[in-house]
């Protein structure tokens, strides 16, 4: 099941790396569920990136729990693949009119970010749980950290 996740959900100029991760983390069932795993390579540099919904959690969580999930997901990513950074996003949707354009041009987003972090292999563990905890590079938006996270 994990193999078949992380290939179908699995994209970027790099899309067997993403796989790779894909498989390392679909494997276990996150609170915060990965929606996609995304992996790009410009030159010698690999990026990948982790979506997250930032709804339909799999149980309630606290911050610090998001923040430890967070912090896991990155170390399974480097563990899995030789990536240099590992970018998480999550986002939730946006209510959209059925007669909205969503497509194209005059499209209208269809969801909005919550929570962002980018992460250099080189950063440890117990830096990343700092950064989470202060603030410090990440974006947390504040009416989704009040209605979502316990």
């Amino acid at each position: 099941m994990a193999s078949s996740d992380a290939y179908a959900r699995a994209s970027g100029n790099a899309k067997p790396i993403a796989v790779r991760i894909g498989r390392a983390l679909f494997r276990t069932q996150w609170p915060a569920q990965v929606l996609n795993v995304y992996a790009d390579a410009f030159g010698n540099f690999r990026i990948a990136g982790l979506h997250l919904s930032g709804v339909r959690f799999h149980r309630p969580l606290t911050r610090a729990q998001f923040e430890s999930e967070i912090a896991d997901l990155v170390a399974r990513a480097f563990g899995a693949a030789p990536v240099d950074e590992v970018d998480v996003w999550a986002s939730v949707p946006l209510r959209v009119g059925k007669d909205l354009v969503v497509s194209g041009d005059l499209a209208r987003p269809t969801s909005r970010t919550v929570f962002t972090v980018s992460v250099r292999r080189n950063e440890s563990a117990d830096a990343l749980r700092s950064r989470l905890r202060q603030g410090t590079g990440v974006f947390w938006d504040q009416d989704w950290t009040r209605s979502a996270l316990k």
